[in-house]
Parts: C-alpha cells; sequence; structure tokens
C-alpha cells in the first residue's frame, strides 16, 4: 500500500469496536416504541449512519419531531454507558503510531464524543485533528471528509479514508479521496465491494506496509 499525506478513520467498527454500546442504548430507545424485535445483527448494519435512516425505516409513521427526539434519547442512554462495552481492536494502537502523516476521524459521532472515545481508549496522541458530524449530513454524504480535510489543511488526492462499511465507501468516493475497506468491522464485503475500494486489509498492521 502507498503510503498518503493524511489519513482520515472512521470510528465505530474501523478503530474500536462498540456494537455492543450501540445497540445497547438502540434498543433501550426502541423498547418505548412498538418496534421492540429488532435484532443486533440488524442494527449493526446502521452503525456508521445516522440514527435518522434507521428510525424512518422501522417507524415512518412518525413524525420528525418524534425521531429528532428519540436520537436524543439515544445521545443521552449511550453517553451514560461510559463505553462499558468498547474495546479498541487489535493492532490498532500499534497500527497508528507506526502510520506516517498526519491523521484525523471522519465519523458520524459528534466532535465531543468522538474525542471523548479516542482519549478513553488512549488513541488520541495518535490524532492530529479530530472531526465528527457536527450539524451537517452524515455519511455516505462526503461533507465530514471535507472537513476534516479542511482541519488538517489536506487536499483528497493525498489522503486516504479508512472504514468499515458502505457509507464509509460511497463518502470517499463522493470525496475524492483513496479509500480502505477494513475487514474487521461491522460492514459486509459485497456491499463495501459496490464502491470499489481502492485497497482491502484484513489486520490494522496492513496500514503502515
Amino acid at each position: 500500500m502507498r503510503h498518503f499525506s493524511a489519513y482520515l478513520f472512521d470510528v465505530d467498527g474501523t478503530l474500536v469496536d462498540s456494537a455492543a454500546d450501540i445497540c445497547a442504548a438502540i434498543q433501550l430507545v426502541l423498547s418505548t416504541t412498538r418496534q421492540n424485535s429488532v435484532s443486533d445483527e440488524f442494527l449493526r448494519f446502521y452503525i456508521g449512519r445516522h440514527l435518522l435512516d434507521l428510525f424512518q425505516e422501522l417507524l415512518p409513521e412518525l413524525t420528525r419531531e418524534q425521531m429528532d427526539q428519540m436520537i436524543a434519547d439515544y445521545r443521552r442512554i449511550y453517553l451514560a454507558r461510559h463505553h462499558c462495552s468498547t474495546r479498541t481492536y487489535p493492532g490498532i494502537a500499534e497500527a497508528l503510531a507506526a502510520l506516517p502523516g498526519r491523521k484525523s476521524t471522519a465519523t458520524t459521532k459528534g466532535t465531543p464524543t468522538t474525542r471523548s472515545v479516542l482519549e478513553m481508549f488512549g488513541l488520541l496522541p495518535y490524532f492530529d485533528h479530530v472531526q465528527g458530524t457536527d450539524g451537517f449530513p452524515a455519511k455516505p454524504e462526503p461533507d465530514v471528509i471535507f472537513a476534516s480535510l479542511k482541519g488538517l489543511g489536506a487536499n483528497p488526492e493525498d489522503c486516504l479514508l479508512v472504514g468499515d462499511s458502505p457509507a464509509d465507501m460511497e463518502a470517499g468516493r463522493r470525496a475524492g479521496v483513496k479509500t480502505c475497506a477494513v475487514l474487521w468491522g461491522y460492514g459486509k464485503r459485497e456491499d463495501m465491494a459496490r464502491w470499489e475500494p481502492d485497497y482491502w486489509i484484513e489486520h490494522p498492521s496492513e496500514l503502515a506496509v
């Protein structure tokens, strides 16, 4: 794999395995509605996308105001869990330490939450910039990538986006950056393949090769 001057990382399913905390918080929110029989496997497919997409599919009869309240409830419940079931994927810290170039995040989480997660799991020192989705459209829209590139002062052609979902790969294509699909996260290989990632890796150590 060629080396880049800038690297952007998705967080959930790429740097940390946070599905247990995310799904538990969503399930608790859904338990207040009639939709209380959704599997964690189904919910994992939506990790990395905006919760509005999930609620619109499951509960189309609700108003936008009701869904916004559910999203607010989710964020409160998720933070209250203090990431108790989240873990860093093996080899991530070592790969970030060995990887040349400047690094930032490009995640659907808000920036403050992203920073706290990175700090909690000892990953924050490896990043030159932290960027979440703050008041603009979430992936697969490319907005968070553009914001992250601006924060790094980097050009799209000099950047590699590393992620685990089809939304990551689509956003990367739309932003004009190279993309790297990781195979240890939540996305299905066949779904990511539709966006023709430039690289595929099975272990974080392959990033710095």
